[in-house]
């Protein structure tokens, strides 16, 4: 067929698995590679067979890094080992990912003082155990034609909580509904091993008062000694 590869033919063939590993040793066909030594030097320009010997030599792997690239660039690496470490680096990416959820607090415009605390409380439970929280003021009837009133309540909120959120997306009206968006300070996983430390406080704590108590009731239940007095003495006729 005029003007079509075999490889082309090979990746456009229904059913064929397309792996993205790289070729490795024998996998790699080409006659010429420019090749990249162990440390990062440029070896050059030499036959693949030449690789290939210099690779069992140094008892590493001939990995092809760039393969659209003419020639095709190699590295020699020990292979079994950098995937190994690929894994640990990714392992270690998706533990250090943040995984805060987004909770959603709503409010009414005309909320009174204790409501308004309350909600407070929870906006502030949220931020501090590292997620996002999702502000709603919900105007009724004329409310919608004034949102200022929305606004400034939610201003208000986010001056509030700034100790342990930012605002990260600025109240903004949605139909009948005006939304904040609140991150947290700071990482997650300081926050819980911080929530942690001051759990293990308060048992410690609690279990020291409860110890006292018990010290100090057995000490009055415990029997006083009788006062020793001397006996009348006995006189005889």
């Amino acid at each position: 067929m005029d003007g079509v590869g075999i490889d082309s033919l090979r990746n456009t063939r229904i059913g064929v698995i397309i792996s993205d590993e790289p070729r490795i040793n024998d996998e790699i066909r080409v006659p010429q590679v420019r090749l990249i030594g162990p440390n990062g030097e440029q070896v050059g320009v030499i036959a693949t067979s030449v690789a290939l010997n210099l690779a069992k030599e140094a008892n590493l792997d001939l990995v092809e890094v760039a393969p659209n690239a003419k020639p095709p660039v190699t590295k020699l690496i020990d292979y079994g080992k950098y995937k190994y470490n690929e894994k640990i680096k990714a392992r270690e990416a998706r533990r250090n990912q943040s995984t805060a959820e987004i909770k959603e607090i709503r409010f009414r415009l005309k909320i009174d003082d204790h409501d308004f605390e309350v909600k407070k409380g929870h906006v502030t439970r949220f931020l501090t155990g590292g997620d996002k929280v999702k502000v709603t003021i919900m105007l009724r009837g004329r409310e919608q034609s004034r949102p200022i009133g929305g606004v400034e309540l939610l201003q208000r909120l986010a001056q509030e909580v700034g100790d342990y959120g930012t605002v990260e997306s600025t109240p903004k009206q949605e139909g009948r509904n005006i939304i904040m968006t609140l991150a947290p300070k700071g990482k997650k996983v300081h926050t819980q091993s911080e929530q942690r430390r001051r759990g293990a406080e308060s048992r410690a704590g609690r279990q020291a008062r409860q110890a006292a108590r018990l010290s100090s009731k057995k000490t009055d239940d415990s029997p006083k000694p009788a006062d020793h007095q001397d006996s009348p003495a006995v006189t005889t006729a």
